[in-house]
């Protein structure tokens, strides 16, 4: 199997390296092409303005000043000799990558566009790093058993799988539980305003380290509860119900004011 990988922590994130680890368990056929720089919140963002620059670090190990969807992009299309990849897995992230988050996570992305060009496709994200003493060692322990599994059964092309892992010791981690993507009932985003040093306002955009009160069944919930969060998503954003509802009260000729 050959696996490509990326993040959006960038080239030199200790969940990059935690990742090739995992990886390494899998294949010995690794390639990595990663952000030059920290691409956290980039979604699906492409470089279009501006060139593409890639310095090759190793044999199979590129970084770019591009996105991870830039990053995914030419490591399937250009820089990757001979057969295209197997496998797609983006992260480890540092944090959990859940609920709404994952529309604007360069984690998920980096999957996503694996998908969109064909290869099977995996995000991975370590939750915590807001308490200390958080590591990669769940993703590590776990991540790799996995992947061989979700290999094994296979899904479908136009899903990507979104894998969270708890905090704390591995020993207390006992259960994978498949989920639905979550919705947090508060926000959690926040814009804190603060003035440089020649006096000039500006704003730092961060998190709250807040949990809210999931339902059962969502990757928030699980990984409240200590269990590895497996959920499939895909990128129809189409919501049926209300197509459904619309289609009774619009169509035809366009109403006039």
């Amino acid at each position: 199997m050959r696996i490509l990988i990326t993040n959006d922590d960038g080239i030199h994130a200790d969940g990059l390296e935690a990742l090739e680890r995992i990886a390494a368990r899998l294949t010995d056929d690794v390639w990595v092409c990663a952000p030059e720089y920290e691409q956290s919140g980039a979604s699906r963002a492409l470089t279009l303005a501006d060139p593409i620059r890639v310095r090759q670090l190793a044999e199979r190990r590129f970084a770019t000043t591009g996105t991870p969807t830039d990053c995914v992009m030419l490591g399937v299309n250009d820089l990757i000799v001979g057969k295209r990849p197997d496998l797609v897995l983006s992260g480890v992230n540092r944090g959990a990558n859940l609920a709404e988050d994952v529309t604007m996570s360069g984690t998920v992305a980096g999957a996503i566009e694996g998908m969109a060009l064909g290869v099977p496709s995996i995000a991975l994200s370590q939750m915590g790093f807001y308490e200390p003493g958080t590591s990669y060692e769940a993703a590590e322990t776990f991540g790799p058993g996995i992947i061989k599994r979700l290999v094994e059964i296979g899904w479908p092309k136009d899903v990507v799988l979104n894998i969270n892992f708890p905090n704390g010791d591995v020993k207390d981690i006992k259960e994978v539980e498949v989920t639905r993507q979550g919705f947090r009932d508060f926000q959690i985003r926040h814009n804190e305003k603060r003035t440089d040093l020649r006096g000039r306002e500006y704003y730092w955009v961060g998190f709250k380290a807040l949990r809210s009160s999931p339902p059962a069944g969502t990757d928030l919930r699980a990984l409240y509860d200590g269990k590895i969060s497996v959920t499939p998503l895909h990128i129809d954003l189409t919501h049926q119900k209300t197509v459904h509802d619309l289609k009774g009260q619009l169509g035809g000729a366009p109403p006039k004011l």
